[in-house]
């Protein structure tokens, strides 16, 4: 009830068009509204406690802090109560009339002119207020100064091109009251459940309580602003399931601060289970971006690589330069390099962890290492520093026991100078197949590689250590020749080179090249990859993935092994007894192609033993 008429003024021009840009474009989501009058609700209580700790006496000195919102479906209205510093009449004028101190002209030409040095820190232009009228056909701001000599007053707009200010006899508590009164488009935003909703996503860590009717709304903490020392196990575990709306609890977490590139203060989780591997889909960012405890982008881009999408936690920054708007931000140099400061502070944690926690290091690379080899593929700026984290089985440890890439090389010999690798479906196949034992002769160690992503992963890493990384089943490698103990008596040259050139000609198109082995010692022949690049699995895996226009041509090489017994035998046998002797070096081949994983259809090969079989049984 006003005591007095009451006092009409017009917005300047400017301040108008600035008003019909916060309404009608500058917001995303029509409901950033509720987020913009808390955020304004806790600036305006934390100034009032920093008043109460001074010597200036203040209007009912000693009420509870606290933001209340409540609303009515009809007519459809929220209100929001603070019990801050409230405003004189000059300061509605000062605050509510015009675009905050800086002006509106200020704020018109950096909307124009654009690019990150016009884009201001949250706050400055103070335009959130007037995100009410995206939604409201009316807003009323009832408030009393935390001046002792201050006046009941109540502010009212439209947001038409007017305003009206005016004494009332209510009688008001320090602070303010916005009263929204909703457009008949946006009734929907006074009810509970969608208040409740919006409250607890935005604005669920303000520092002061907020209730919404009866029920109070942010009950969890900001602990990520919180001393490390002073934050227990279990209210780490309950904020995960609160902020990643998780039911596991989390395998470990990241609890840091950093002064640069900007003031982070952050808390990141990784979870205990994969989504992904557990066939629910690819897995959305879980990392929040928030300003002073508020959130900004619950799935901000760049804020973290892709490869790292299986965190969850937050960020939190106060000088972060976001656009008036709140919802993004806009220097993308910037988010560039808090990119790289979480980045290289996770990795390190993970390094440490690898070190001090061997076995729950094993834990997390068996559930998430597959996005770390995502990264060595995807990241180069991260591919050295992930190299370091990658595990492996080899030649050298147990079965399930894994190795890392400085450990292979602590036990290399001095004089190796590559780091080599081999591709199976399980150790078993491996160890079974002929490509192991030239390594094993010569006392080389490899790494055992099951998965089709790391065989990119070897590629794209290319060394590590200044070693590089080799396929094992590559045919121009030089491992020297093996100890005579380990061969045997081989046949002579002018007999090898003689069935080299004759098993080229039975075998026709299917081989590239027949040449002796210097690298088997218990097979009697192997069959060879001329790609450098690419291996036969992998080759085999995007056929299957229908990208067979960009596989390099095919060549396969056989290499015979002159010490073993069927060679020597077959050596013989190819002069005496030819035919037999086709049918002999096709069954070698085909068993060379299926050691290798090669040997698609096997109908002609088991046609062929039956044959053999048949021969032998005469």
């Amino acid at each position: 009830m006003s005591t007095a008429t009451p006092e009409t003024f017009s917005f300047q021009a400017e301040v108008q068009q600035v008003l019909d840009i916060v309404i009608n474009s500058l917001y995303t989501d029509k409901e950033i509204f509720v987020r913009e009058l808390i955020s304004n609700a806790s600036d305006a209580t934390e100034k009032l406690r920093h008043l109460e700790l001074g010597e200036d006496p203040v209007f009912q000195s000693g009420k509870d802090l606290e933001i209340s919102v409540s609303f009515e479906e009809d007519p459809a209205t929220i209100t929001f109560i603070d019990r801050g510093i409230g405003m004189t009449r000059d300061e509605l004028i000062e605050n509510l009339g015009t675009i905050a101190h800086s002006g509106s002209k200020a704020f018109l030409k950096a909307l124009q002119e654009g690019g990150s040095k016009n884009e201001n820190v949250i706050g400055q232009f103070g335009v959130g207020f007037y995100s009410a009228f995206m939604v409201a056909n009316k807003v009323e701001v009832f408030t009393r100064s935390w001046r002792e000599e201050g006046d009941n007053l109540v502010w009212t707009s439209e947001g038409a091109g007017n305003y009206t200010i005016e004494a009332t006899e209510d009688s008001l508590d320090r602070g303010t009251k916005i009263i929204v009164h909703l457009k008949d488009d946006y009734k929907e935003f006074a009810k509970d459940w969608k208040l409740k909703e919006i409250i607890k996503r935005y604005s669920a860590f303000v520092q002061f309580p907020i209730s919404l009717g009866d029920e109070k709304i942010n009950t969890v903490q900001a602990i990520w602003l919180r001393s490390k020392s002073e934050v227990t196990e279990d209210e780490y575990k309950e904020f995960y399931k609160f902020q990643a709306n998780a039911w596991d609890e989390p395998s470990h977490w990241l609890h840091f601060n950093a002064d640069a590139p900007l003031a982070i203060n952050s808390l990141l989780f990784c979870p205990s289970e994969n989504p992904e591997k557990l066939g629910f889909g690819r897995t959305e960012p879980g990392v929040s971006l928030y300003c002073r405890k508020v959130l900004i982008d619950s799935k901000p881009n760049g804020l973290l690589p892709e490869w790292l999408r299986f965190l969850k936690g937050v960020v939190d920054s106060s000088d972060i330069p976001l656009n008036i708007s709140r919802e993004s931000m806009q220097d993308s140099s910037l988010i560039a390099k808090l990119n790289q400061v979480l980045t290289k502070r996770y990795l390190k944690h993970l390094g440490d962890m690898a070190k001090k926690k061997e076995e729950e290091y094993f834990k997390f690379w068996n559930t998430f290492g597959v996005y770390l080899k995502e990264g060595i593929a995807t990241d180069f700026t991260h591919r050295e520093g992930l190299g370091k984290l990658l595990r492996y089985e080899s030649s050298a440890t147990e079965k399930g026991k894994l190795t890392s890439l400085q450990a292979y090389l602590d036990r290399a010999k001095d004089e190796q100078k590559e780091i080599y690798f081999l591709n199976g479906k399980n150790r078993e196949a491996i160890e079974a197949g002929p490509y192991l034992e030239a390594f094993k002769a010569r006392g080389l160690e490899v790494l055992y590689i099951y998965e089709p992503i790391d065989e990119f992963v070897m590629q794209h890493l290319g060394q590590f250590d200044e070693k590089k990384l080799v396929a094992g089943d590559q045919k121009d490698l030089e491992l020297g020749d093996a100890p005579e103990a380990e061969t045997g008596e081989a046949l002579p040259e002018e007999q090898a080179t003689d069935l080299t050139a004759w098993i080229k000609e039975a075998l026709g198109d299917q081989v590239k090249e027949v040449e002796v082995s210097k690298r088997l010692v218990d097979s009697p022949a192997v069959v060879l990859s001329d790609d450098k690049m690419m291996s036969q699995q992998m080759r085999q895996m995007m056929q299957q993935m229908g990208q067979d226009a960009n596989l390099p041509e095919e060549g396969v090489t056989l290499q015979i092994n002159p010490r073993h017994p069927l060679i020597k035998n077959l050596a013989a046998c190819h002069i005496d007894r030819a035919e037999d002797a086709k049918v002999i070096v096709a069954q070698i081949f085909d068993n060379a192609r299926m050691a290798a994983g090669l040997l698609e259809d096997p109908k002609d090969m088991i046609a062929r033993i039956y044959k053999l079989l048949e021969n032998a049984a005469k």
